[in-house]
């Protein structure tokens, strides 16, 4: 589950709430959102080599940094972003980007898209990388299922189509169409 195409599965199965939650498009927006914040938690890649203290698999791969991440992220789009977001925002479908929808959507596609891949790392890798232990500092152990083998195109692919189909499902029975044909 950890190959990238398990994450992006994984993070659109986690964004399929977005369809009870709004109307008009934004859900698809969302997904799309979703979808760039799955890879959150493996900042640590990035961080391990600037600090050699941080180690893959460590405190980004926990829900209270994804939930930290996504809260004051959230909190700042929705202050410095809305104003501009409001002014050019064309309303579709009686959609209206207000400060609070803004900084749900945020927040939202950060703490969904972060746990999602939180949530792929405990399905598989203990055989292959270092366990996570995603309720740290609370639970100080490591936390892992292993159902899924990390690079099986079974488990990845399947999963992919499936949310795929979920959301064109969903997408299908909100009237909304994703392309438009000549």
């Amino acid at each position: 589950m950890v190959k990238l195409m398990g994450h992006v599965a994984m993070g659109l199965l986690f964004a399929l709430p977005a369809w009870f939650r709004w109307d008009g498009r934004l859900p698809v927006a969302f997904a799309g959102f979703v979808l760039t914040t799955v890879m959150l938690p493996d900042v640590d890649l990035v961080l391990e080599v600037l600090f050699p203290a941080v180690e893959h698999h460590g405190v980004t791969h926990t829900v209270v940094f994804v939930a930290g991440v996504a809260l004051v992220v959230g909190s700042l789009a929705g202050v410095l972003l809305a104003p501009r977001v409001e002014q050019v925002w064309q309303t579709s479908d009686g959609v209206r980007v207000t400060r609070r929808t803004l900084t749900e959507f945020v927040t939202g596609g950060l703490l969904l898209g972060g746990l999602s891949h939180v949530f792929a790392d405990m399905l598989s890798a203990p055989d292959i990388a270092d366990p996570i232990e995603p309720l740290w500092p609370f639970v100080n152990q490591p936390i892992s299922f292993d159902v899924i083998y990390y690079s099986s195109i079974w488990w990845n692919l399947g999963l992919l189509v499936l949310a795929v189909v979920l959301h064109l499902a969903l997408a299908g029975r909100r009237g909304i169409r994703l392309a438009t044909t000549a």
